[in-house]
């Protein structure tokens, strides 16, 4: 029986028809061209392997951070494999002798198999440990590198809030590492941790219970903490960074001024073939030095502290560095912002060190973009960066609060400094407190005033040369410096920046001509008189030539002693 219909014989002429041939399956062919046709993605990664990375060693540190997140997930699932975040009991019967036959929980004992009777655990434990260590400094350096050159400028706030967003919750998933192992250090850690809790206004027993699933220590702390470590942060961590790389790929990249560098391109290197190779071969220059580190330097040795158990004392106890600024605040807050009202205790000591200081500090971090903006009135694209002397104030603030992250950071070991240097405990404290307020103000005031000198020595530099430690005496018996003009590439990095002044803002008029008197214009204005105050602009084209002017009128008075003493000694 014939399939054929009467108006097939219509189209009895027509050609074949072909499916397209892709872009990939043209460039790659085989399992490129395959996965193109069923993905399309020959397109963005051709973008992405075009993408130009400028080359400066800066750079790197937000690179050490990816790499070192990356060898925390990969030993990490290492671990994941014998580590058993329970409570329940049992007695120790593993190599390390001194602790065999001890009762401990079921965290500890697999803690202690791992690092003893597991083929490489240990090293990986190490590694585990170093590399979320290096993880959370290096990208604490990548932010500062990202603020005091002003990268986080428009367009790039939302990358400078997701980078926020990283660091803090770097915190969070390092402190909920150290606390599985359920050893004395981070058993105490833990036990500090529910006191926080408790120290919430009103709501702090019920957070503590539901967090910990009852008293302290519960039964259910280790397994939810370790859901939080292996599953949850993690998720976050990996979306997070996924944003932020797809937003720098997406958006031009910063650089530093140069020859032919401006803000309409990138001078470096494309992906394929050169960053590539560098950035592989720099993931394993982290990895080889992780692992030297951890082959070399002991860390986190949890069977010296023995099982946590809630009697012993853990005198000269210190966590780890990055939650030692939250421990000195703890150490320095005065123990009368601890009172009763309404039949509630208002433990402000604690709940304002443990519990707000992290969220408002990565708060006002997060929204410094925006306020900078709103204060300078700059709303322009930015992608060159910023010299941090030639923005003082932003750089003085930000060594302002590094000062006090500082004497934070050295409260946190006012016992072990007492002992140590055989001094009052009372003392020291004391000392920090007023250190608190006033080093920062110090620091604010002697970075911006070493700033406005470091600008001013640019600008004489530009005008007047670069001194050659010649002195030449002129016709009329006066001696001076010969100075050399500087080439055109290093003035250009003296005097590209822009130049700024105080927002000068005209009060708004309604329709019966009374001035309105906003409160927040003045707040503005002030601010900017603040952030632009004594602001030394760059050497502008005509103070430029007419600084040449004179020094060629130098050079030729310098020339005429030598013309007459040559003319003197002919005759």
């Amino acid at each position: 029986m014939s399939t054929a219909r009467p108006a097939d014989a219509l189209r009895a002429n027509d050609a074949p028809a072909t499916a397209p041939v892709s872009p990939g399956m043209k460039k790659v062919g085989g399992v490129a061209g395959w996965i193109d046709d069923r993905t399309g993605a020959a397109k963005g990664v051709g973008y992405l392997m075009r993408k130009v990375f400028p080359d400066h060693w800066s750079f790197m540190l937000g690179e050490i951070a990816m790499y070192s997140m990356i060898i925390c997930m990969l030993t990490g699932v290492f671990l994941t494999l014998w580590f058993d975040p329970s409570h329940g009991h049992t007695y120790y019967d593993g190599s390390y002798a001194p602790l065999q036959g001890v009762e401990m929980s079921r965290a500890y004992a697999t803690t202690l198999n791992i690092s003893f009777d597991i083929k490489g655990g240990l090293l990986i434990r190490q590694i585990h440990h170093w590399a979320a260590l290096l993880f959370i400094v290096s990208l604490s350096v990548h932010m500062l590198r990202v603020f005091f050159t002003g990268a986080f400028r428009k367009p790039r706030e939302l990358n400078w809030v997701i980078g926020t967003l990283l660091s803090m919750l770097a915190l969070v998933e390092g402190f909920a590492g150290y606390s599985l192992p359920d050893d004395l250090l981070s058993g105490t850690g833990l036990r500090a941790a529910q006191g926080f809790m408790l120290s919430a206004p009103v709501i702090g027993s019920y957070l503590s219970y539901a967090i910990f699933g009852g008293t302290f220590p519960g039964e259910d702390i280790l397994p939810r903490l370790y859901s939080v470590h292996i599953l949850l942060l993690p998720g976050i961590l990996i979306a997070l960074f996924t944003a932020h790389i797809v937003l720098v790929a997406l958006q031009k990249h910063t650089q530093f001024p140069g020859p032919g560098r401006t803000n309409d391109n990138v001078v470096g290197f494309p992906v394929m073939p050169v960053y590539a190779a560098k950035a592989g071969g720099f993931f394993f220059i982290v990895f080889g030095v992780i692992a030297l580190m951890a082959s070399l330097v002991q860390i986190n040795a949890v069977w010296a502290h023995g099982p946590y158990d809630p009697n012993a004392t853990t005198a000269g106890a210190q966590p780890d560095w990055y939650m030692g600024f939250a421990d000195g605040a703890l150490r320095l807050l005065p123990g009368w912002l601890e009172f009763t009202t309404f039949g509630y205790t208002w433990s402000l000591n604690v709940a304002i060190g443990a519990l707000l200081l992290i969220p408002v500090m990565y708060t006002l971090m997060g929204a410094y973009p925006f306020l900078e903006r709103w204060i300078t009135g700059d709303n322009r694209e930015h992608h060159l960066l910023d010299r941090p002397r030639n923005r003082p104030t932003r750089t003085a603030l930000g060594m302002a609060a590094l000062t006090f992250y500082g004497v934070l950071m050295f409260a946190a070991s006012n016992d072990i400094m007492a002992i140590k240097f055989h001094l009052s405990i009372n003392d020291i404290t004391h000392t920090l407190r007023l250190l608190t307020f006033l080093a920062p103000i110090l620091v604010f005031w002697a970075t911006r005033r070493i700033c406005l000198s470091l600008q001013r020595h640019d600008r004489n530099k530009v005008l007047h040369g670069r001194e050659t430690g010649r002195i030449t005496r002129t016709a009329d018996g006066e001696f001076f410096e010969v100075h050399e003009p500087l080439g055109e590439y290093e003035r250009w990095n003296l005097i590209q920046h822009d130049p700024v002044e105080p927002l000068q803002l005209e009060a708004s008029v309604d329709d019966n001509g009374v001035v309105k008197q906003s409160r927040g214009r003045k707040w503005r204005e002030r601010l900017s008189r603040f952030y632009f105050s004594e602001a030394v602009n760059p050497v502008t084209p005509a103070e430029l030539a007419e600084a040449e002017h004179h020094h060629h009128e130098e050079v030729e008075a310098a020339k005429e002693p030598a013309a007459v003493g040559a003319k003197e000694h002919q005759d």
